[in-house]
């Protein structure tokens, strides 16, 4: 298709949806959004975003507890020590949302700058050619296209037992009205959000109950690096309820109780539920158009994210692919180079890095643990603990370390686990590793500043080369 005067309508103004624009616009085309919860989408104004700038708060106050141990003592203006710190939840909440929104903004001008059509409203697929949008006053707009992206992602997944009310019994979403610290936060679900928002809360200064219904926390992480992560967890004064499912969230005239399969009941002032998503994708006129979706109701894509309908593209959550905002996005750019006739490389998970913004955080790219464990590669691995890092004993950083998995005989690095304060920046070089079949011999040959946190990478990479 020639790019130059083709029509692309995207429902959807998250990740996936604003970044597709951007390319779509840059090759010529003309674009418009259908957008009708805000640009940026839950990434951006009430998940990835605001989550981060929470746990980020969160950690600074951590920073208060472990000064004594670097040998810094904090005092009061009247000269008496200072041992404890708590987050005033609703200046903390404040600038959360102002933060997002300011990104939201951000997103708005540069897609106005490239010349974005940004409609407020719904938007309903018709056929593959034309999109029915319902604008905030109410009126109808037809919008013929040459290509349709949809892009509307997903919601949190609410269970009948469990009704959230946006006061003691929450969603991720809706933790940003809270007006005080909750006095005791039972948190449901001990996955990637779960495991994050609980600790974030506990770094603010709040009293955390984690249930997880599995053996361990992030039970489809790293055993290594979750088993570090709750040791913290336990270690920093949350308790961690493993082996215990959710049978039921009620309200108290205090506060709520959570009923587990076993009998058991929990009691706090607030239940913070993290069990997962739900794509939103049913009334939108896929279906009646004839885009495949799968069991879960997410739509099915291919690695250029083609629908099952010609001209019909899907990215982000709503496609259930990865639910990274990364990912999304990638996908989202995939698909508009695809349509529009532009170089276009299949979307590689393998190379895709993930992390888990907990204290320390956890950061993966490539093959894993389990992946070697289980014969999917012929890999070998070196695991090395920071404690021994120079860097790390100036920072007194305890907990974390470095994994790094290279396939036998050629050394070519597959994968890597990164446990540490900032793994997220940290896990950029394995990535590129892994992205360009770099070999562990490369990756150890590289200068690395001394003394630093990336040293380990170099250093497990040394540790894996074989002599011929």
């Amino acid at each position: 298709m020639n790019a130059r005067g083709a029509s692309v309508v995207i429902l959807g103004g998250g990740p996936g949806g604003y970044e597709a624009a951007l390319v779509a616009a840059h090759l010529g085309a003309a674009v418009t959004v259908v957008d009708r919860d805000g640009l940026g989408g839950a990434a951006v104004l009430t998940d990835c975003v605001p989550s981060k700038t929470l746990i980020s708060t969160a950690d600074f106050m951590s920073q208060f507890e472990t000064a004594s141990d670097l040998g810094v003592h904090l005092e009061d203006q009247e000269g008496d020590e200072v041992s404890d710190s708590v987050a005033e939840l609703v200046a903390v909440n404040r600038r959360v949302l102002a933060l997002a929104a300011a990104q939201s903004r951000d997103i708005g001008a540069r897609l106005a700058a490239d010349g974005v059509t940004v409609l407020a409203g719904s938007g309903r697929l018709v056929s593959a050619s034309e999109v029915e949008a319902t604008l905030a006053d109410g009126s109808t707009q037809t919008l013929r296209a040459d290509v349709v992206l949809v892009a509307t992602g997903a919601t949190p997944r609410v269970m009948a037992t469990a009704q959230p009310d946006g006061e003691r019994i929450l969603t991720w979403q809706q933790i940003y009205s809270l007006a005080e610290l909750p006095e005791h936060l039972i948190v449901v679900g001990s996955g990637v959000t779960g495991a994050e928002l609980a600790q974030a809360y506990l770094g603010l200064g709040g009293r955390v109950t984690l249930v997880s219904s599995r053996d361990r926390v992030l039970p489809g992480e790293d055993a290594d690096a979750a088993t570090v992560i709750e040791d913290v967890f336990r270690k920093r004064g949350m308790e961690v309820l493993g082996r215990s499912r959710m049978a039921a969230v009620t309200r108290t005239a205090t506060g709520v109780v959570v009923r587990l399969v076993d009998g058991r009941e929990v009691e706090g002032s607030h239940a913070l539920l993290a069990v997962g998503s739900v794509p939103q994708t049913a009334g939108i006129g896929l279906e009646e158009a004839g885009v495949t979706l799968t069991e879960s109701g997410h739509v099915a894509v291919d690695r250029v994210s083609r629908t099952s309908v010609r001209g019909v593209y899907a990215a982000g959550d709503c496609t259930g692919v990865l639910p990274l905002a990364s990912v999304a996005a990638m996908q989202g750019r995939i698909a508009m180079a695809h349509a529009l006739g532009d170089a276009v490389a299949p979307l590689n998970l393998r190379a895709v890095s993930a992390n888990i913004f907990t204290d320390p955080e956890i950061a993966t790219v490539g093959f894993s643990q389990q992946d070697l464990d289980e014969g999917r590669i012929d890999a070998t691995g070196v695991m090395l603990p920071l404690a021994t890092n120079p860097r790390a004993k100036m920072q007194g950083i305890t907990d974390g370390f470095v994994k790094l998995f290279a396939r036998r005989g050629t050394g070519t690095v597959v994968g890597g686990v990164v446990v540490a304060p900032r793994a997220s920046e940290l896990v950029y070089p394995v990535t590129l590793a892994v992205q360009h079949g770099l070999t562990v011999d490369q990756l150890a040959g590289t200068f690395t500043v001394y003394p630093s946190l990336s040293g380990s990478v170099a250093e497990a990479a040394r540790q894996l080369h074989h002599p011929e």
